[in-house]
């Protein structure tokens, strides 16, 4: 992912919404959402170039995504793929803070990234370039290519959006939150960050749904997870070409959370 705007008990009825863009290279081989037919149990979208994936629950309402932390000057070249810390996650059903005390020591072997972790109780955010851990509290956070809550243009035009939603209705529709997501607006100059990847491109990234020639936003994810433990997994996936969208679908899967042993 490259941006994670999130609600956290914050909602009468909804435990966690989720609204996050997946942005990467157009070529890139992708498996929209769907269940893994060879992981049972796991649910989201999956990169068949590497295997893992970016946003990732199981029926138990265990959930992961990531996101680059973006120095285009500090990339290992051999490091292991992001994608595999949230399958290994998912797959595993050690507690968040047992899981991310074993991956703290492993993490430098990693690009940079930012890392949520979620369960039925709890909530983790950890950076390999912080190397701890927060356990989240009640809120709307937003996450991107820096730091959680890193105060970029985008982020905080999609928090303020989010939070209005919530605000003003009761029942929640991923419709909403999917106009979110898909918003073209380009910040001002003077309000982009300087991540090392040049003005340029700073600019091309700096919209919540980002185009490109080679570059972009391909899908939009939206999930809810009710108190009653309803939880809606909903995606948009996108063909771009010369800023356009020329083709998109739409996959919805809904089920009850399913009970631990």
């Amino acid at each position: 992912m490259c941006l994670i705007l999130f609600a956290y008990d914050v909602h009468p009825d909804y435990r966690l919404i989720i609204a996050a863009n997946r942005d990467e290279f157009y070529n890139r081989p992708t498996q929209p959402l769907s269940f893994w037919n060879t992981s049972p149990g796991l649910i989201g979208g999956r990169d068949l170039q590497n295997g893992g994936t970016w946003l990732g629950m199981t029926p138990e309402g265990r959930w992961a995504a990531i996101t680059n932390y973006r120095e285009p000057h500090a990339q290992l070249d051999n490091a292991p793929s992001r994608g595999f810390l949230i399958t290994n996650y998912l797959k595993n059903s050690i507690p968040t803070d047992s899981y991310l005390a074993h991956l703290q020591a492993d993490a430098y072997q990693y690009n940079g990234f930012n890392l949520l972790l979620g369960s039925e109780n709890d909530l983790f955010y950890f950076s390999n370039r912080k190397d701890r851990w927060l356990k989240m509290t009640s809120g709307i956070y937003g996450l991107s290519n820096r730091f959680l809550d890193s105060p970029w243009p985008k982020l905080n035009w999609g928090k303020s959006k989010m939070a209005q939603l919530i605000q003003r209705q009761k029942k929640l529709h991923a419709d909403d939150f999917f106009e979110i997501l898909a918003d073209r607006t380009y910040p001002p100059l003077n309000e982009l960050p300087d991540t090392g990847v040049g003005l340029e491109w700073e600019r091309i990234l700096s919209p919540i749904f980002i185009t490109s020639e080679a570059y972009g936003t391909r899908s939009s994810s939206v999930i809810f997870i009710k108190r009653n433990g309803t939880i809606c997994f909903s995606e948009k996936t996108f063909i771009v070409r010369n800023d356009t969208i020329i083709n998109q679908h739409a996959r919805h899967i809904r089920f009850t959370q399913a009970a631990r042993d």
